[in-house]
């Protein structure tokens, strides 16, 4: 299992964390409450990328209280652009059974964190070692990575069973004191210095001298990973509606992609500019002007939306599958799934060219 190795790179690894860690404010504060929402929106995201979100969030919503309060358009807002929006859905279900539960405050407890909507196995082991100090490992991408690197194991790290097996490496090395700040070295080293796709930066490594695929000169080939399935491709054609100044939208199904989100109107398919006409004189709109817009591409976890759209101006008819929005309602208040950035951009262009704003 390789344990005298690993048992080596606690005290150098702890050494460089202290000295080299980035400052991250869920870091300088590490409360419960900031701890789980830092490492919820980190689930598939960077951090460069969720430092402004984390800091409006906590801003607007401080605490398990106002979490668990806060109406649904408000944490969706507060989330877009973050993408997998089932995330911040779970995060109020678990607030709500918080403080139903628990008065309001996370419990102490690996197992009672695991039980709450969205906390599994890894975020259970972070917030219960970062936020508690209590001794159970945070095992991520990174830090599959780093120990197989290390150990310069080829065995897959996408099969459970592996997975397991580092998980309990890591538990078995665990430091009594500053457990918290071991998992979070461990993800740091991986998120800045072994860095994944062929990319470690083996000349900075402050466990190079330890590291056994450096010595073998296979680091960068580590670790092996099952090459994921290709992702089904679906044709989409986006609809710009605008009338006057407003945007028109609709709400997506409370079950599956997106659920429950605005979006921009959109038909399976790639239609011409006569069939899209039809579509939208069929939703009772007649069309005074249509333009076609850029392609747009956008990938989900299983799926890749292959997007053409166009422009269109109406006159606004009775429609109760349509919602008219102000440029300040869809700035402010209504969240809209990123994938749809590319086509609110010629929205607000076609505003600034119309109105001078």
């Amino acid at each position: 299992m390789n344990k005298p190795l690993l048992n080596t790179i606690v005290n150098p690894l702890l050494s460089w964390y202290y000295s080299s860690a980035r400052v991250l404010p869920w870091r300088d504060n590490p409360t419960p409450y900031r701890v789980w929402v830092s490492e919820i929106m980190l689930q598939q995201t960077r951090v460069d990328t969720v430092l402004p979100y984390f800091e409006r969030f906590v801003a607007a919503l401080p605490d398990i209280a106002s979490l668990a309060q806060a109406d649904e358009q408000q944490l969706l807002k507060l989330w877009e652009g973050l993408g997998y929006y089932s995330r911040v859905k779970n995060m109020q279900k678990a607030a709500l059974t918080v403080m139903k539960l628990y008065n309001g405050k996370l419990p102490a407890s690996f197992e009672a964190l695991k039980e709450l909507p969205g906390i599994g196995a890894y975020s259970a082991g972070a917030i219960s070692s970062i936020a508690f100090g209590l001794r159970f490992p945070a095992v991520d991408g990174n830090v599959l990575r780093v120990i197989s690197r290390i150990t310069a194991s080829a065995d897959d790290i996408t099969d459970i069973p592996v997975k397991k097996r580092i998980e309990q490496q890591v538990t078995e090395i665990l430091p009594t004191e500053a457990v918290g700040d071991f998992n979070q070295s461990l993800m740091e080293l991986g998120a800045t210095v072994c860095l994944p796709n062929g990319a470690p930066r083996c000349d900075i490594c402050p466990l190079k001298h330890l590291c056994l695929g450096f010595e073998h000169g296979i680091a960068a080939e580590l670790p092996v990973k099952t090459v994921k399935a290709a992702k089904r491709a679906e044709a989409k054609t986006v609809l710009v509606m605008v009338c006057g100044d407003k945007l028109g939208v609709t709400k997506r199904k409370k079950t599956g992609l997106l659920a429950g989100m605005w979006e921009l109107p959109n038909i399976d398919g790639a239609l011409s500019m006569e069939e899209c006409i039809t579509v939208v004189k069929d939703m009772g709109l007649s069309v005074n002007e249509i333009q076609p817009l850029t392609e747009a591409k956008h990938i989900f976890t299983h799926i890749m939306w292959n997007m053409m759209g166009y422009l269109l101006q109406v006159n606004e008819a009775r429609n109760d599958s349509i919602t008219w929005v102000s440029p300040k309602d869809l700035k402010e208040r209504m969240a809209l799934p990123t994938a749809f950035k590319a086509y609110i951009r010629h929205y607000y262009a076609y505003l600034n060219s119309n109105t001078g704003r």
